[in-house]
């Protein structure tokens, strides 16, 4: 089973908000679903172990920030790498505004926002199922939103790429592969023995 075939899945990631009495949290979420249009209803599966989990469970409400392609993945980094119980994760970002209801979105790198008040809850293996009328909205930019394949393909950083090891033929180029280079190798495209080869650093 290749589970990057879930990636081909043309949903989309986004920056979760919800707050409590104390302060807001952030998260990032890739299960927001439009369920009906009239009322306009969405459904929205978030991890239980996280903060914002526990927060929309405390207040009933969530924000969505709908990120565009031109986020950038330090954005990824802040809201999705980390722990809301260990920092703020709003602290000091600029790009930042309150909707009606409280609820932070973010202003930049962002397609729209989607404010939706908790009607039902459903327990799931690892996640929470919520139901939630959509309680205020807006279009942000003219940008396009950021898909889970955008984002693979364009923002995550690339592993570095693996430095060349093994022995290269010093008369015609072969590399022969492996740290070790037995002392009676010969080279299969130019017929030349071991003490031609180099080391590759």
């Amino acid at each position: 089973m290749n589970l990057n075939a879930m990636f081909k899945i043309t949903y989309g990631l986004y920056m979760l908000s919800s707050h409590n009495s104390e302060r807001s949290n952030g998260c990032i979420v890739n299960t927001p679903v439009q369920v009906t249009a009239s009322p306009n209803c969405i459904a929205l599966a978030v991890t239980r172990e996280h903060l914002t989990c526990e927060m929309i469970k405390e207040s009933g409400e969530f924000c969505l920030s709908v990120l565009s392609e031109s986020a950038p993945f330090t954005l990824f980094q802040n809201f999705g790498f980390r722990s809301g119980r260990d920092a703020d994760k709003f602290a000091g970002l600029p790009d930042v505004r309150r909707a009606a209801d409280g609820l932070l979105y973010l202003t930049k790198h962002t397609s729209a926002y989607i404010a939706g008040r908790v009607t039902s809850a459903i327990e799931l293996s690892t996640h929470t199922l919520f139901l939630a009328d959509v309680t205020d909205c807006d279009l942000l930019s003219g940008e396009n939103p950021v898909t889970y394949d955008f984002y693979q393909k364009n923002i995550k950083p690339k592993p570095a790429p693996k430095p060349p090891g093994g022995w290269r033929c010093t008369v015609c180029g072969y590399v022969h592969e492996g740290e070790d280079l037995p002392p009676d190798f010969i080279c299969p495209v130019c017929k030349h023995g071991a003490e031609f080869f180099e080391k590759i650093v």
